[in-house]
């Protein structure tokens, strides 16, 4: 069986992440004459800023596992992707975070007003659903939508930010973090592996499968995302403990799929790895 050791990591990052950057130039609307309020080039500067793609990456990943291959997982990786996009443009928005830059560049709603900020997630978020249901045979289309809108919504993403905003940055119980996380960052990655496990043609118990991959993986993530931002310092080695145990049960999961869930093997190991080497001070290497 293929390990996380001999698989090369970084260079399947960089091409699919290349398949999926192409097939989202492609599915975002081109802007032109008729782009009122410049919604169409506010679309594409929120998604075409850069990222690391990792819910595309753990789409695709996911679909590969289960036999699939990575082109038929770009409709809903280039969804999933839109959606994360919408869900940044909105949290920088004064009455959120009120952030003024995203990777190095103004915000979108610095750049193009905050009514029109709203309005470009809007659009990102309804044009994500138009791209996934184009992009798969029908039978799968509806069962990837069904997932993709569960966990984008109250029940995900959107109720995780809720809760977000009522606990704020200094959780004391871990349960509650990870509730948070859960919904907040897990919905999407969930979602993410549920929609690649359907595009490469699972049933529904291997999607359910993979969904709870994604969702492990998710919240892994962003455990690892608050040692590298020093939030929530008070359940440092508590959160910890539960990145271990998460890429564990990851790592369990993807068992069943043999020489086929390399990549999603070396994605629980790199976030395992990214956790501890933030709390041990190193940074940089994220």
């Amino acid at each position: 069986m293929m390990t996380s050791a001999a698989f090369d990591l970084s260079t399947y990052l960089k091409d699919r992440r290349a398949r999926v950057d192409a097939a989202l130039r492609d599915a975002l609307p081109a802007p032109g004459d008729d782009d009122p309020g410049a919604l169409k080039e506010g679309m594409r500067y929120a998604v075409l800023q850069g990222g690391k793609r990792m819910r595309p990456m753990v789409t695709i990943a996911a679909c590969e596992a289960v036999g699939g291959a990575a082109d038929d997982a770009l409709p809903p990786s280039c969804a999933v992707e839109m959606i994360h996009a919408y869900s940044l443009v909105h949290d920088d928005l004064p009455a959120m975070d009120n952030d003024l830059e995203r990777r190095g560049l103004p915000t979108v709603h610095v750049k193009f007003g905050q009514a029109n900020a709203i309005l470009v997630g809007d659009a990102l978020l309804t044009h994500a659903f138009t791209v996934l249901a184009s992009g798969l045979p029908g039978a799968r289309a509806a069962a990837a939508i069904g997932r993709l809108s569960h966990h984008a919504g109250i029940f995900g993403m959107v109720g995780g930010q809720a809760l977000d905003l009522v606990y704020g940055q200094d959780i004391r119980d871990l349960e509650v973090l990870e509730r948070v996380h859960a919904l907040k960052t897990g919905g999407l990655y969930a979602a993410s592996g549920a929609m690649g496990a359907i595009a490469g043609g699972a049933d529904s118990a291997g999607a359910e499968r993979l969904e709870r991959w994604g969702l492990c993986f998710g919240i892994a993530f962003q455990h690892a995302d608050d040692v590298l931002d020093d939030d929530q310092i008070a359940l440092r080695p508590q959160a910890l403990a539960r990145v271990d145990a998460l890429v564990r049960e990851c790592d369990d999961i993807a068992a069943a799929y043999g020489d086929r869930a390399a990549a999603l093997r070396a994605l629980s190991a790199w976030v395992a790895q990214r956790a501890h080497a933030a709390a041990a001070g190193d940074k940089a290497a994220d």
